[in-house]
This record gives structure tokens, sequence and C-alpha cells, in this order.
């Protein structure tokens, strides 16, 4: 079994004080996986995001990071080893250029200058930043500041890796980049979550998946188990990803065995029907 990575236990969290956004949030993280994280806008996908990564302090409950209980004094714990690339990238980007902003998040961890100088490049590489490197970043095109906001927290080389919504403003061709850019941080051993509207890209991407419904987590399973609970499906307004669905319909038909796995692309679904 893979080792706890992040606790977090009966943790409630409001910014008002009768307006509670999180509501008894239980759940564990474990080294490695690969989580999608779904519910409509306001279901606090985003805060959940934000009490992991020690930006926001609970109103209650508990958050262990390695077995480490987190507090005020050693918040700082989230901060170096949970890096979250944020919704709008306005809100995370401050430099003056790609490199100065890449390059941020690991002189400020205080890193040797060489490693900041190598994983820098390294991350600017990977999302094919190279023809913006002195470019100030706030004048970039939407899917491009997404793209040094990606870098950003590939610099730092943390062990868990938050992307909220990490496909808007992406184009098809970006969105390509970034799932190749996915699969090399799973390879290298990381901790992914992410919060999408993209029912199939979680579908055929996590191995996991947490639903959040006003406030609460309702869900907690495998994407198989998730999307064939139709009372979850219609209570967190999520609709199934469209290779269950033919899935469901050629095995209704008959065409294939129901001891199949399910497909999650098209080359999986080609293999069944050959």
């Amino acid at each position: 079994m893979k080792d706890k990575i992040v606790e977090v236990r009966n943790l409630f969290y409001s910014y008002e004080e009768d307006n509670k956004v999180l509501k008894d949030i239980t759940v564990t993280i474990y080294c490695q996986e690969k989580i999608a994280v779904l519910g409509g806008n306001g279901a606090g996908k985003s805060t959940f995001f934000l009490n992991m990564n020690g930006v926001r302090e609970p109103l209650s409950g508990e958050i262990r990071y390695r077995d480490e209980i987190i507090h005020k004094q050693n918040r700082n714990q989230l901060r170096k080893n949970i890096g979250i690339v944020f919704q709008e990238a306005d809100n995370q980007i401050i430099a003056s250029s790609v490199k100065a902003e890449v390059a941020f998040g690991p002189m400020n961890m205080k890193r040797p200058r060489e490693e900041v100088e190598r994983k820098t490049m390294g991350a600017i590489r990977e999302m094919n930043l190279e023809p913006l490197i002195m470019r100030p970043p706030h004048y970039l095109s939407g899917g491009e500041k997404k793209r040094v906001t990606i870098a950003d927290i590939l610099a730092m080389d943390t062990d868990v890796v938050i992307f909220d919504e990490p496909t808007s403003s992406l184009d098809p061709v970006n969105v390509q980049m970034l799932e190749q850019t996915l699969d090399k941080i799973e390879k290298a051993g990381k901790t992914i979550l992410i919060s999408t509207h993209d029912v199939d890209f979680a579908y055929r991407f996590a191995e996991r998946i947490l639903v959040f419904c006003e406030g609460q987590l309702i869900g907690d399973d495998t994407p198989e188990n998730i999307f064939q609970d139709e009372e979850l499906l219609k209570k967190a307004n999520l609709k199934k990803p469209v290779y269950l669905e033919v899935y469901e319909l050629l095995k209704k038909k008959g065409v294939i065995e129901k001891t199949q796995e399910y497909p999650k692309n098209l080359k999986e679904l080609a293999a069944l029907l050959s």
C-alpha cells in the first residue's frame, strides 16, 4: 500500500462566520496518486486546495503532512511541499519577466543558485516558453500565462502538485502539452490533484476521484465507480464520460462482454471491438 502524504481530518473552513465553505472534510491522500477533483462552481474545490497548500487556515479540524500535524508555526511545510497552479494565472504571476517568475519559487525556498538556474530552465523548456523567456508575463495571452504558472510549480519540484482548472485558457494543442507534462510529473513520482469540469479528462487521467458538492465531500472512489453512481452524478450535476457511455451502450447491445475492462480512450475502445 502507498504511504500517506496528506491527511485531512474533520476540516471546516469559512470566509464568513455563518457561511461554512468546507464542512467536515476528511480524506487521505497517498504518495504518487493521480486524483481528479470534481464539483460545480462554489462546491469548495478551490478552498480545499488552499487549505491543503497552507494559504488558508482551517476554522477547525486537522491537516497532517507526512504524519506531522500542521499548525501556524510549521505551515510553511505545506507551502514548501505542496505546489498549486491557480485557476486565474494573474493571481499567481508577480515578476517582471517569464524567467524571473519561474525562478521565484525555488529562489524563495533558498535553493543553491545552480539548482535554481537548472530547475528554472528545465521548467521553461518543459512548457515551451523559451521564446518568451524575457517577456513580461502580464502581457502574454491567457494560454501563455497558464503555461508560465505551470512552469512556476514545476521549477519548485514539490512532492504534491495541485492544478486548479488547468485546462482553462488553453487551446487543444496546449491541453495536449499539459497532458504530456502530467505524464512526466507522474513518472517523477509526484502526487497530482487536478480540479476540472472536464469529465472525459478526469475519467482517462485519474485513478481516484473526489466529488465535492455544497462544501461537502460526497464521493471518493475509482472513476469507474463514481461515473456509474447515478444518484451521485445527479446530486453533483455531473455527466458520464463519452467513452463510458459508449461502452455501456455496446455492452447493452451485446457487442462486448460485461467482463471486459472499461475503455478510457479511442485506442482502448477499438481494442475491445477488435
